[in-house]
């Protein structure tokens, strides 16, 4: 049978979560893994996840960046998406390989909404059969997609709202929904605590709303989600050729291996910057973007790939700035490497929390330099006559938002890996996780 990840995101469900992780007991008994995926709950949540999942990992709050650390991290070849109320039928694990095997790539259960009001039976049959007309699911459903289907299209979009139906709209490009008729059990808790007819039509002006190109972060204010900060991420990185790549590491690892471990910084940053889901993600490519492994993260991941100008990074770096911010104005832009492996998607969500209140934020490598800076507008001057590859970096840079009136906040430091202490550094860190 095809092995299975069940991702579950939580957020404050520690006094039922026990029981729904316990029914999914058979399911991992037959080799699904099970994941939970927390968004910063204070009420005990991971705790109880520990005890009954497979893995218990942080995300930035929201079910697209939640889903998606999931995604990055699960290792089955087919990704259950499963809602904390929510209950699979029997045999579920079964029905999804079923479905598989007729040829599908994605699919998603009929659902039965438990809840005190008589008629949501009537609102869950009209839930089923729009799906079943329209090929669009909502994460009640249980989602189901082949995880390298998942990746190609580059994950959940970093959506506030509306990303169940976003993936769906993209899914169908791929091929037509397995719509099974065994039906999830999940629970009306949003129609019992906020009134069943001003629900449903919340949920119809929404959905209305969204047909019509209203922006997620406006329709999660109104569904009375507070939306996360949001910013896009540009990735500087380089081609993992041997001789040409983390050359630093050559006298420990030799030049094949330094390559290597140049592509596993590259990949790693890349789902650190999927699962953060702060906003559209940008591979800047050097020596150019035509290079076969970076058109293999295109194909495999909807990565967007630009080559890096020539020049020294301050340059490279400002036109990433200009070229962001002349698209997209009103977006901040958070910009890093792909040294840091101890940067977490967590990390990212804080600079892009930062920028809501200030021009510019940095986190400080510990050899004088910075592994992420973050802008809300164009600020060009900060990357203009800065001592490169010096401990002086960070110094000059912070002067230089002094010196044009910016404000600016600067997070906790983290490391680089360049030198072969780094390296083991950076080895004996992995043994112990």
């Amino acid at each position: 049978m095809t092995a299975l990840s069940i991702v579950m995101p939580a957020l404050n469900e520690a006094a039922t979560l026990a029981a729904r992780l316990q029914a999914l007991a058979p399911w991992r008994a037959r080799g699904a893994e099970l994941i939970v995926v927390d968004g910063g709950s204070t009420d005990g949540t991971p705790a109880v996840a520990q005890a009954h999942a497979d893995r218990v990992l942080q995300a930035p709050r929201g079910r697209a960046s939640q889903l998606n650390a999931g995604a990055c991290a699960a290792r089955g070849e087919v990704l259950l998406f499963l809602h904390a109320d929510t209950q699979l039928p029997p045999e579920a694990d079964r029905r999804i390989h079923e479905a598989l095997a007729a040829g599908h790539d994605w699919g998603r259960f009929d659902v039965r909404i438990e809840g005190r009001h008589p008629l949501l039976p009537l609102v869950a049959g009209l839930m089923n059969l729009r799906s079943r007309c329209s090929g669009i699911a909502t994460g009640d459903q249980a989602i189901f997609v082949r995880r390298r289907v998942f990746e190609a299209l580059g994950g959940c979009a970093p959506l506030p709202l509306m990303e169940d139906i976003d993936l769906s709209q993209r899914l169908l490009r791929v091929g037509p929904p397995a719509c099974l008729r065994e039906r999830v059990l999940t629970a009306g808790r949003r129609w019992d605590q906020h009134g069943f007819w001003r629900t449903v039509l919340l949920m119809w002006r929404l959905r209305a709303a969204w047909a019509l190109g209203a922006d997620a972060e406006q329709l999660a204010r109104r569904y009375g989600y507070a939306p996360r900060a949001s910013a896009a991420v540009a990735v500087l990185a380089k081609a993992p050729v041997p001789g040409l790549a983390k050359t630093r590491l050559m006298p420990a690892l030799g030049a094949a291996g330094a390559a290597r471990a140049q592509r596993g910084f590259a990949l790693q940053t890349l789902a650190t910057a999927r699962a953060a889901s702060t906003g559209a993600l940008t591979l800047w490519c050097a020596p150019d973007a035509g290079h076969r492994f970076f058109r293999a993260l295109q194909q495999r991941h909807g990565v967007a790939l630009v080559s890096q100008p020539q020049g020294d990074l301050g340059h490279r770096m400002a036109t990433v700035m200009a070229t962001h911010f002349a698209h997209t104005p009103q977006r901040a832009l958070l910009i890093v490497g792909t040294d840091c492996p101890v940067l977490t998607p967590a990390h990212l969500q804080q600079a892009a929390d930062a920028l809501q209140s200030h021009d510019a934020v940095l986190i400080p490598a510990e050899d004088g330099g910075y592994v992420l800076i973050g802008l809300r507008r164009p600020l060009p001057e900060v990357f203009e006559g800065v001592e490169w590859s010096t401990r002086r970096v960070l110094a000059q840079t912070e002067a230089r938002l002094h010196a044009v009136g910016a404000s600016w906040q600067v997070l906790p430091a983290l490391w680089d890996v360049d030198e072969p202490a780094d390296w083991r550094r950076w080895q004996a860190l992995r043994s112990l996780r």
